[in-house]
C-alpha cells in the first residue's frame, strides 16, 4: 500500500531558474571563448612558435601543457583530466547546496567555465593549450589561456568572500509579512456591529 499523503516535490522557483540558468551560461561562455581562442592559435603557430602583441611584453605564443594550472605538476595531464572531471561534479554539487547568491553564482560559474575548458584539451588532446606569454625580458609569468584566467578570476572572489563575507549577499527569502490590520476595526464598532446598525448619533446615550 502506498502513501499518498506525501507532498509532491516543490517545482524550482523562477529565482532558482535565473540562477542556474546564469550558472550554466557563464561558464559555456568561457567554454567556447576558451576553445575558440585555442583553435586560432593552434591553427596560426606551430607549437613553440610565438608572434609579439605588445613589444616583448606580451606575446602569443603555442605552448602544450602536460601539467596543472600555470604549467605546474608537467606530464601528468592524464591524471588532471580525470581529477578535472571529479572537480567539475563538485563544484555544480556546490552551487546547488550553496546560499542562493549572486555573487557565488558568477564566482562558481567562472570556476566550473574554465575547469570544463582546460579539462577538454586534457581528455582530446593529452595536454593544454597555453597561449598568453607575458613578462620583461628573460622574466616572464607562467603561459596561460582563457580557462585559466577564469579559474584565477573565481579563486580571487572565494579569498575576497572569506575575507567579506557581506559579498555574499544571498539569504533565504524573507517570510512574508501579515497585512496590517485595517484601521478601523470591529472593536470600533462593537461586538459585531456594522456602522449602518447603530442608532443616529442625536439617539446614542452619553
Amino acid at each position: 500500500m502506498t502513501d499518498d499523503s506525501r507532498p509532491a516535490p516543490a517545482a524550482a522557483t523562477p529565482v532558482a531558474q535565473r540562477r542556474w540558468s546564469l550558472f550554466a551560461t557563464l561558464a559555456l561562455t568561457i567554454v567556447v571563448l576558451d576553445q575558440l581562442a585555442k583553435f586560432l592559435v593552434t591553427r596560426a603557430l606551430e607549437p613553440g612558435q610565438s608572434v609579439d602583441v605588445v613589444g616583448n611584453v606580451v606575446r602569443i605564443v603555442f605552448g602544450q601543457n602536460t601539467g596543472a594550472l600555470f604549467g605546474l605538476f608537467k606530464d601528468n595531464a592524464a591524471m588532471f583530466g580525470v581529477v578535472s572531471l571529479v572537480v567539475v561534479g563538485l563544484i555544480v554539487a556546490y552551487h546547488a547546496r550553496s546560499t542562493p547568491s549572486l555573487y557565488l553564482t558568477l564566482t562558481l560559474g567562472c570556476l566550473l567555465g574554465g575547469a570544463i575548458g582546460n579539462m577538454v584539451d586534457r581528455l582530446r588532446l593529452g595536454y593544454v593549450v597555453d597561449f598568453v606569454d607575458a613578462g620583461i625580458g628573460s622574466t616572464r609569468f607562467y603561459t596561460f589561456n582563457v580557462a585559466d584566467s577564469a579559474i584565477s578570476l573565481a579563486i580571487l572572489l572565494l579569498f575576497l568572500a572569506a575575507l567579506r563575507p557581506s559579498l555574499v549577499d544571498g539569504q533565504a527569502a524573507r517570510p512574508q509579512q501579515p497585512e496590517p490590520a485595517s484601521a478601523t476595526t470591529d472593536a470600533d464598532w462593537g461586538d459585531g456591529l456594522e456602522p449602518d446598525d447603530l442608532p443616529p448619533a442625536g439617539d446614542r446615550p452619553r
